[in-house]
Order: C-alpha cells, then structure tokens, then sequence
C-alpha cells in the first residue's frame, strides 16, 4: 500500500461536514509478524444473503460523528483493561426455557432486553453484555445523569435489602456508582431471589437515555466487580434451564433506508435453541481451559477480499454483544487494510479507525479455533458513515488493549450476521447460520415487543430459601430513543 503523504486530505462531501486528513504511514511489510498471507484458505465460507440496499448513516455535523465513534472505541479500551477476580454467589431452579424479545437500538448501535426487579415487579430495559459480569439499575434516590430514565424504586420493593457496599463501573464515556443491593431479578420466565446488583445513585450525564435504565452483564463470575454471580450464571449452574446455554439472534438495520431509532431487535433464547432461527449445524468453538472470563474464543485468520492472514499461536477474541464493532491489535488491522485499495488511516479525529472507497465492497470472513468454516460479514455491515467525498469508516479498527485483555473483541458488527451461542458446560460457543425466518424479523414493520410481567407461582427452592418463578416474566420495548451507544 502506497501511504498519504501527510497534507493528503479526502475532498469534503456535499452532504457531509467533516474533514479527514490522513497522516503519513509506512509498513515495513504489509502483514505483522504474527500474520500469514494465503490466497487459497483452507476454509469453507458461508453465502450471506443480501439484505436491503445501503444507505450510509448521515451525521448532523463533525462533531457528533467524531463523538459517536471515539465513544465506541474509547468504551471499549476502558472495558477490557482491567478484569477483576471476584468470587460468587447465587441460586434459582426450573427446568425449562425461555425467549426475551430484544429491541434494536439506533441501527444496531446498541440491543437492550427487559428484566423484572422486586416485590411488585416492575420492568426496566437494560443492556444485554456478554462483556461484562453485573447487572446494575438506575435508582430512585438518583441525583444526577438519570434524568427522564425509568427508576428502581427500593423502597416499594418488599423483598429488596441493602447491602451497604459500595459499587462502582466506569466506561470510557462515563461511570455509574451506588451501593449493592439484592432483591428478586426475573426474565423470560426464570426468577432468582437475592440476586445482587447496583444501585445506582450517579451517572455520567448521557450516559443513560430513556427507554435504557441500566445493563445486565452475561459473562463469567471472575470478572464480576461486585463479586456476585450472574444472573444467567445462577440459572445455568443449578440446572434451571433445560440446557446450560443462551442463544442470541439480532436483527440488523445498519444502513437501512427509513430505519428508527427503536426496530425489533430479535431475541434471547434461554435454556434452549431455536431451530427456527439458524439452519445447518451449530459450530462450537470451546473456550480454552480455564479462560472462563469472556466468552473468549481463539480466532484463527480473518479473510479480506479473498486474502487469508492467519495468526501464529493462540489469538483469543471476546465475542461480546455489548460492543458495536470489531477491535483488534493495531498491525493486524493495517493488514487487514491493505487488501482494500485506497484504505487510509481516517486521521487524528477518528484515533485507531480507517477508511476506503465507499464504493469498494469489503468481502471479509472470520475463521475460529480448529473449525474449517469462515463466517463472514455483510459488506453492509463492514461499512460505517461516510467520512469524506467518496469515503467511509470500516468497522474493524485497531485496539490495543492490556496484557490481561482479550487480543480481540468480536462486536455486534459481527455477531448479528450469525446465530450465535453461549454455552456454560461445556464452555464454548456456538455459531450458526441465520435461517430465512431469522432474516425477515429484521423488518421495519415488524412491531415491538409488548411489556409484560406475570410472576405466576413463587416456590421455595429445595437447596436454600432462594426462589424460582413460573410464567412469562418480562419481554418489553419502549418507545422512545436511546442514543448514547452504551459498552460496559
């Protein structure tokens, strides 16, 4: 690749009013030592089916393009730097499962699910993360950054109780602090009594936009800060579920002509999956022993334009339904790129993000652990807003993150082309491909899903006093926007 000199500048668009200058780069080769290049790739790759044409994502000006991306990746750089060890706590039983219908949030910037907390329940949507281990809730006492946000009201919760520990998580946007409680957390038809969360009493302003009232973390125990076990964790560990597992399919509406900013989002399946949704066989991948954290997965090459570069060793990459894009380490990004002719570094307001010829499509496939299968990325998909005449973002862009971090950090980007499973023993994940019925959820006229809550009976579980429920619990969407894009 022939790189910019560092007065290159991409014309202005019409419609556009942003201005990219890229700066001066020069590869000794263009593939890091830890990459390998392949024009015959050992895998077998996916057909997607072509969705609606695209329509980029048109910003009202520079500065809320350059915040919404930098907010992405910086959400992500302050996620994945530190991960506690805590231990945990937990119960609940039932042997069956369920479905919590999703809403998609600002075409696909974000997904969010319904929970039920308290006696009287009451609903709240929150972020579903598979980045992240807790659960925490906007609260009634809070007095700042929750402004128009629905709000846990403890007091009129008869079977709440105050911890009296303080609680706190940051983003890169933002931070969220309070005090632990624990109170009855239900969804989709499954209870846990005694589930701990936070409280939270401050937010960063816009950090929380109403329908959105918090986020339910849906990774492993160890990286719980409050030092609980989660929600789903409970559920799968004492065999409340008819399988140990939860499944994700999200819609996508990226570049959608007439999208809103609230669209039917898909579903979680708990305990089960639905065949309905993916056809062929799910291909798992088992998280490496004792990498029971993330749901971490070794990501084997990546396909760009019929190019295969393949990493030496093992390359761990968190598959996390919390993060909107693909981040990976810096060199390996600039491989990646230098497939597409014309790609540049997107300049100093976009840090870590590149751009290419928006008439350019990106064909590009991701193989894991030992599977032969490549599962590829609709090109719609691959292509953020434009940036300049003729120019736009991709959705992979360089994040270099801790030692202790993940290489990688599979986003939505990826996530949503695909039927993807979250398998607690044995620990692995799941990929399939989406079946034509998953596919025509993603319509604009597809309606939102009702709120609902029906605790039917409350019954004592026979290991201790905690509880689980019968009946629908919670599958709920409002209808107001959410436009902060929220990782935690």
């Amino acid at each position: 690749m022939v790189s910019p000199s560092p007065s290159a500048c991409i014309p202005l668009a019409p419609l556009v009013l942003i201005i990219v200058c890229f700066t001066s780069i020069t590869f000794a080769s263009p593939f890091p030592p830890s990459l390998t290049t392949s024009s015959n790739p050992r895998t077998n790759s996916i057909p997607l089916t072509p969705r609606t044409p695209s329509n980029n994502r048109i910003f009202a000006s520079d500065q809320e393009s350059i915040a919404h991306f930098n907010g992405i990746a910086n959400n992500l750089r302050q996620k994945y730097n530190a991960a506690p060890t805590p231990t945990s706590t937990s119960l609940s039983k039932r042997a069956t499962d369920g479905v919590n219908q999703i809403i998609n949030i600002n075409a696909d910037a974000s997904y969010v699910g319904s929970i039920a907390i308290g006696h009287p329940a009451k609903s709240f949507q929150v972020i579903l993360d598979t980045g992240s281990a807790d659960l925490w809730i906007a609260s009634s006492n809070c007095y700042a950054g929750c402004e128009d946000v629905t709000l846990f009201d403890y007091q009129g919760s008869s079977s709440f109780t105050n911890l009296s520990t303080a609680f706190s998580i940051k983003y890169g946007t933002g931070a969220a602090s309070g005090n632990l409680g624990s109170d009855l957390v239900q969804m989709a038809g499954f209870g846990v009594s005694g589930q701990t969360f936070g409280v939270c009493n401050q937010v960063t302003q816009n950090l929380l936009k109403d329908p959105v009232s918090g986020l339910m973390g849906l990774a492993f125990s160890t990286l719980s800060t409050s030092k609980t076990m989660p929600f789903w964790e409970t559920l799968a560990s004492e065999g409340a579920w008819d399988e140990p597992l939860m499944a994700f399919h999200l819609t996508s509406f990226n570049g959608v002509s007439g999208t809103g900013p609230l669209q039917y989002g898909g579903s979680l399946d708990l305990g089960f999956t639905n065949s309905s949704l993916y056809t062929g066989a799910i291909d798992y991948i088992d998280i490496p022993d004792g990498q029971e954290s993330f749901w971490l997965i070794p990501l084997t090459s990546v396909t760009v334009q019929g190019q295969t570069l393949t990493n030496s060793g093992t390359v761990l990459a968190a598959m996390d339904t919390g993060t909107t894009l693909i981040g990976g380490p810096a060199t390996a990004i600039a491989a990646i790129y230098s497939q597409i002719p014309g790609s540049q570094l997107a300049g100093d307001n976009y840090p870590g993000y590149w751009a290419y010829p928006c008439d350019t499509q990106v064909n590009v496939s991701l193989n894991f652990g030992s599977s032969t299968i490549a599962w590829p990325v609709d090109p719609q998909d691959f292509q953020l807003s434009k940036v300049g005449a003729g120019y736009c973002l991709g959705a992979f862009f360089e994040l270099e993150l801790g030692s202790n971090s993940p290489t990688w950090i599979i986003g939505d980007t990826f996530l949503k082309n695909v039927y993807s499973v979250f398998r607690y023993n044995p620990p692995s994940v799941g990929i399939a491909t989406l079946a034509s019925e998953a596919l025509a959820e993603a319509s604009l006229d597809a309606p939102l899903p009702e709120a609902s809550i029906g605790t039917g009976s409350i019954i004592s579980s026979a290991r201790d006093d905690r509880i689980w429920i019968s009946g629908v619990v919670v599958s709920a969407a409002l209808s107001v926007g959410f436009w902060v894009v929220l990782m935690s």
